[in-house]
């Protein structure tokens, strides 16, 4: 597919890798400002003095958190609204840390609903991305008129993060750069994302990706590194192509990648519990995960060492390896 050349032409200019001007209007950030107590009751785990904080755990950072983000998905492969997300942050807000709405999905609710969920999310300090939905509003023919109206609203709805995605686009670093300008001239924050799959974001066969070909890892080093400079805070890695819809995971792909780009910069898409699990395993609890929202459980029991997978988990039969943090003491 051709390139969607339209940025070009942008009234606003980004300084060769410098640094990015943003909106006089408050920003959300990736990782949010730390909430009222009220908001983010104390787990049992956490009260050493009435629950079980005399048991061993990985207590998470306080938010604004850096290392252990966990970013569940809003309504997508389930229909759900404000009530069902109320249950699932009243009982697990701890551990949350952002509300992606993947494939454009919030553009299909009543807008009274949208904003009762992002508010309900901010309430609890959740951040709330779009998803890759610019992909969609990419493709029209008043591309610049479009964009701007998208963004506008997207501020105006209560979104924090806008998530950058070109897995059925392609267009040339430049023009991510701009328009990762034009997200923080709004007052939004700009998450790109990146993968090696070309056609990755819309749940296609393993056979259809291998058809379509793959782009070197060095590619998304290259352009993670010049989105950091650019002042992104935080890069999402795409699923598609390295253990999603793949015949083998590609895993040396995610070793390249943490090589070069710092761990807390960047944000991994674990569609699988047999995915997040290999995350944990491989790079420790404190990784970036994005996940499903029913998964949030799962993980948060992998994050704290209280329970997993036989490999993952110490118990009097199985002694292979913990999710305990090692701390060391000279």
């Amino acid at each position: 597919m051709s390139s969607v050349r339209f940025i070009a032409s942008l009234p606003t200019r980004l300084p060769r890798l410098g640094g990015l001007s943003t909106a006089s209007s408050p920003m959300r950030g990736l990782a949010t400002a730390k909430m009222p107590s009220e908001a983010s009751p104390q787990t049992l785990l956490q009260d050493k003095r009435h629950g079980f904080g005399f048991l061993r755990s990985n207590p998470l950072p306080a938010k604004p958190r850096k290392l252990g983000v966990t970013e569940i998905r809003g309504p997508y492969y389930s229909a759900y609204g404000k009530r069902h997300l109320q249950d699932v942050l009243e009982t697990m807000s701890y551990h949350v840390d952002g509300l992606k709405f993947a494939g454009g999905s919030f553009s299909l609710l009543p807008e009274r609903a949208l904003v009762e969920m992002i508010e309900l999310a901010h309430k609890h300090d959740v951040y709330v991305s779009t998803g890759g939905f610019i992909e969609h509003v990419l493709t029209h023919a008043d591309v610049l008129n479009v964009v701007d109206k998208y963004l506008k609203k997207c501020k105006d709805l209560g979104f924090d993060v806008v998530e950058l995605s070109s897995g059925f686009l392609s267009f040339p670093p430049d023009d991510w750069l701009r328009l990762i300008e034009k997200v923080h001239s709004n007052g939004l924050i700009a998450k790109p994302e990146l993968g090696i799959q070309f056609g990755a974001g819309g749940d296609t066969s393993a056979a259809e990706l291998e058809a379509a070909g793959q782009s070197d890892p060095f590619k998304v080093v290259s352009l993670g590194k010049k989105f950091l400079d650019a002042g992104v805070e935080r890069l999402m890695i795409e699923s598609e192509g390295i253990t999603e819809n793949v015949k083998t995971w590609q895993t040396d792909v995610i070793q390249e990648i943490l090589k070069d780009l710092p761990m807390e910069r960047v944000m991994f898409e674990a569609a699988d519990p047999e995915v997040f699990n290999w995350y944990i395993r491989e790079f420790g609890v404190d990784v970036n995960l994005f996940v499903d929202h029913s998964q949030i459980v799962q993980l948060s029991c992998l994050r704290s060492g209280i329970w997993g997978m036989g490999c993952l988990y110490v118990a009097p039969d199985k002694i292979f390896v913990s999710t305990f943090r090692v701390k060391f003491s000279l």
